[in-house]
């Protein structure tokens, strides 16, 4: 049975497509839905003789296979592209692969193509698009009779413009055909309300060969010490009571939820490992690591997914997409500091379930940027988020997964610790809280811990 939002998009969207408008973007928040809305908007496209052929892409494999599972369930029918069949799901990444006949012979067919996470595409011209932005600007609308885009946050962290977007001029804020945001979704009992709790401390010193100085928060250790905020994910006091925290929440909601799960977003494959060696060693809790190293990594998040154990701890693999219901409690403790990351990784606590107890709690450190996230999460575009017309990076994504190749540790896997067990030394340089030449005498010590709840949405 549909929602009422999904109903009511589904109707919109029809009756712009029968005026003779040709795309439809749909804005909807993390969790809401949107996969089974498209699939059931294909189905009455197809039933009113419209269309003859849906191609669906989406940014990473595991996406795709769920909107192939959810197409091939609505519409009662294989969706591999095969004989017999009425459509396919493909990635992104595979676009620039595909033969010209593959378009040649769609263009001769009356195509309905359905674009998830859209923001993945940038780009309104040949000149500022990313490649899978002129990919969709030159054969995919071709192709295409229709189009469907969906994405929970429709903006790229360059400003660059979404592909195949409109834009208030000069203001620059995206027009959407269909907007469901998170406060109405929380009003529906479709998303949890979340709390955001931001850890801080009262003390922190920063101690060298010459000098010591002392702050009173983690903002001014930050932007006055010169700490990099890669130094307070690492540090092992400030993991530690983070970690307890997030641990202790989890497991007052399981005297409720039995099933309910946790997820961890790390820095670094490596930093992923010592996580899970704490939450393993020193809390007593069951864990599952998924990181790009494994092969099966797919099905260790399948097997999560329908498990009972208490946290998966991964790097990138579960952000964007992700569907595992069963999560109520994150700890975003990655390098990648962008509003759109900060904003996937939230939603995946975010989707309900039958259970009782619905809490969202999500952990992260009180770093500057964080904190002004945070406090922006009832406006679904913020208006840092709007397109800007000056020339950008254009990178496909954002690589979560770039800090592996400069993981603080040792050859042998094991972090190195002061003798006081406080802080990860590391040989990169890019760890060094004052310069290059004097950060292995450097010490970082933060205690005196507090926390800061912002709870959203609670009038709602």
């Amino acid at each position: 049975m549909l929602r009422p939002w999904q109903n009511d998009c589904i109707e919109t969207a029809v009756k712009k497509f029968s005026i003779g408008n040709k795309h439809f973007l749909t804005q909807a928040t993390p969790g809401a839905g949107k996969t089974l809305m498209a699939a059931t908007l294909t189905r009455r496209l197809f039933e009113s003789n419209s269309i003859d052929i849906v191609v669906c892409f989406s940014p990473s494999k595991e996406i795709s296979d769920n909107i192939k599972d959810s197409f091939s369930s609505v519409l009662a029918c294989e969706f591999d592209g095969k004989i017999g069949s009425v459509g396919c799901s493909i990635t992104y990444q595979s676009m620039r692969f595909l033969p010209p006949t593959f378009w040649s012979t769609l263009a001769k067919h009356r195509v309905f193509c359905v674009f998830d996470e859209i923001h993945h595409c940038g780009g309104d011209n040949q000149e500022n698009s990313n490649s899978w932005g002129q990919s969709l600007l030159t054969e995919v609308q071709a192709a295409a009779k229709y189009t469907l885009a969906l994405t929970g946050t429709p903006w790229r962290s360059n400003l660059t413009p979404v592909t195949l977007a409109s834009y208030t001029d000069p203001e620059g804020q995206i027009v959407c055909d269909y907007q469901y945001s998170l406060a109405q979704a929380v009003q529906d009992k479709v998303c949890r309300k979340p709390k955001i709790v931001l850890v801080d401390c009262h003390h922190s010193v920063v101690s060298g060969s010459e000098t010591r100085d002392s702050y009173r928060s983690m903002s001014e250790l930050i932007e006055k010490g010169k700490v990099s905020y890669s130094l307070i994910i690492q540090n092992v006091d400030a993991l530690t009571h983070i970690l307890s925290q997030a641990v202790n929440r989890l497991q007052k909601i399981r005297r409720t939820n039995k099933n309910a799960g946790g997820l961890i977003v790390a820095s670094s494959v490596e930093h992923a490992k010592y996580i899970d060696k704490i939450l393993r060693e020193d809390f007593n809790q069951s864990t599952s690591l998924v990181t790009y190293r494994e092969q099966n990594a797919q099905d260790l998040i399948n097997q999560f997914r329908k498990s009972n154990t208490e946290w998966i701890v991964s790097v990138g693999m579960v952000s964007e997409g992700t569907d595992i219901p069963r999560l109520q409690v994150c700890c975003h403790l990655s390098n990648v500091k962008t509003e759109l990351y900060f904003r996937q990784i939230l939603g995946r606590i975010l989707r309900t379930t039958p259970c009782a107890n619905q809490e969202a709690w999500f952990y992260t450190f009180a770093e500057p940027n964080l904190n002004r996230f945070a406090e922006e999460i009832e406006n679904d575009i913020p208006e840092t988020c709007m397109y800007i017309k000056v020339k950008q990076d254009l990178s496909d994504y954002t690589d979560v997964l770039a800090n592996e190749v400069n993981a603080p540790f040792s050859s042998q896997g094991i972090p190195t610790v002061s003798k006081q067990n406080l802080l990860w030394k590391s040989d990169r340089s890019e760890l060094s809280t004052h310069n290059l030449n004097t950060y292995d005498s450097t010490e970082v010590i933060l205690n005196r811990f507090k926390q800061r709840v912002i709870e959203a949405f609670r009038y709602v």
